[in-house]
């Protein structure tokens, strides 16, 4: 029995080492064969496609691939890098950070500020926590400000579920970005 569930472990993990990676000149048929079919495909005004692969809600990836008009990679990036999400920026219209950032996670409307945030999960490597969200404050369909969340465990899953206050813990902290560039 272990030994099938490792066989169908390595096979799975040897499957993902095989994707084919996607460069400049690469066709577009070979892209959608080896990587399946994206999540959104954006008309450019050059005549050329963007395609969007979205993990969201649960993944932490959005790769974005730019291709001309004869349909050949042009261009490749991770939409969720550090210099991306510093592009977001107050004034923005929320139409455009869709773009950019393509499907969120999640949309909650806080009716007393009058905004509603919209959250993308993003790579949690290097933050504090077990989870980082990526959170645009919009307001009238432009942004007012970004933050970002940091997801702590609860403190009985953390520290083994013994002792005083097991389980307790509010499991979130938040940081608010404000000014140019900062994240």
């Amino acid at each position: 029995m272990y030994r099938w569930i490792s066989l169908l472990c390595l096979l799975g993990l040897s499957a993902c080492a095989a994707l084919t990676p996607i460069t400049p000149g690469l066709p577009a048929a070979e892209v959608r064969s080896a990587h399946g079919a994206p999540t959104r495909i954006v008309a450019q005004a050059d005549g050329g496609q963007l395609w969007q692969y979205a993990t969201q809600p649960f993944g932490t990836t959005f790769v974005q691939v730019r291709f001309d008009a004869s349909g050949r990679v042009v261009d490749t990036w991770d939409g969720f890098a550090a210099e991306r999400l510093a592009q977001i920026q107050p004034g923005m219209a929320l139409a455009e950070v869709r773009e950019r950032l393509g499907p969120q996670r999640s949309v909650e409307r806080f009716a007393l500020s009058g905004e509603t945030v919209y959250d993308w999960n993003i790579s949690n490597r290097g933050n504090p926590g077990i989870a980082t969200y990526f959170n645009v404050h919009v307001r009238d369909e432009a942004v007012v400000r970004t933050s970002t969340t940091y997801e702590y465990p609860r403190d009985g899953m953390f520290f083994g579920g013994v002792g005083i206050g097991a389980g307790s813990g509010s499991g979130v902290g938040i940081g608010i970005n404000i000014g140019i560039g900062s994240r």
